[in-house]
């Protein structure tokens, strides 16, 4: 019992960083990259779609992101929303392909993508801690229950925080990756 409240907590954990690098991948840098797309949602005939489900992607260049879309009648919907979304550009297309040129970051911005980037990696913290808060209240439940001893219980409880540093890390080292890429000229 304890055993699958920890691999459940370990997974739900894993998740939460995962969460954390798909929205620190989503926040721009001065280089393009498919990934800050990933985020972008397409009304794509009354229905919201990923934007990676309705166009390829290429980077010619570290400054210049190329989108075609798979539907050609989509691409009016695609470049609204785009320069909707947060990254703060302005896609031009020429009918069959969109042009993203992405502007250098000035000091303020990329300040601004720093107070972001520690918003989201704090959300993984509390997500962490919430799920490990989670796990120990299940894990006492059973201890009360009569159905493991206090040894187990301490074992198990040093094993989930061991588990949870790891992960508040990984978070915290992606972060600083996050920061470096930010601050890079």
């Amino acid at each position: 019992m304890i055993s699958d409240t920890l691999k459940d907590a370990l997974a739900k954990m894993d998740k939460a960083v995962e969460v954390a690098k798909e929205d620190f991948a989503a926040i721009r840098t001065g280089r393009a990259h498919p990934g800050m797309f990933g985020k972008i949602v397409v009304d794509y005939y009354g229905s919201p779609t990923p934007l990676n489900q309705l166009a390829s992607f290429q980077i010619p260049e570290p400054r210049v992101a190329i989108l075609t879309p798979y539907d050609k009648g989509a691409i009016a919907a695609i470049e609204k929303a785009i320069r909707d979304s947060d990254l703060g550009v302005s896609p031009g297309n020429d009918g069959i392909m969109i042009r993203v040129n992405l502007p250098t970051l000035t000091e303020e911005r990329r300040k601004e993508y720093i107070k972001v980037a520690h918003h989201k990696a704090e959300d993984a913290r509390i997500s962490i801690r919430n799920i490990r808060r989670s796990a120990k209240e299940a894990i006492e439940k059973l201890a009360k229950l009569g159905g493991i001893g206090e040894d187990d219980v301490s074992r198990a409880e040093k094993e989930l925080d061991k588990t949870t540093a790891d992960r508040i890390d990984k978070v915290d080292e992606s972060l600083k990756h996050k920061e470096a890429e930010l601050l890079e000229v």
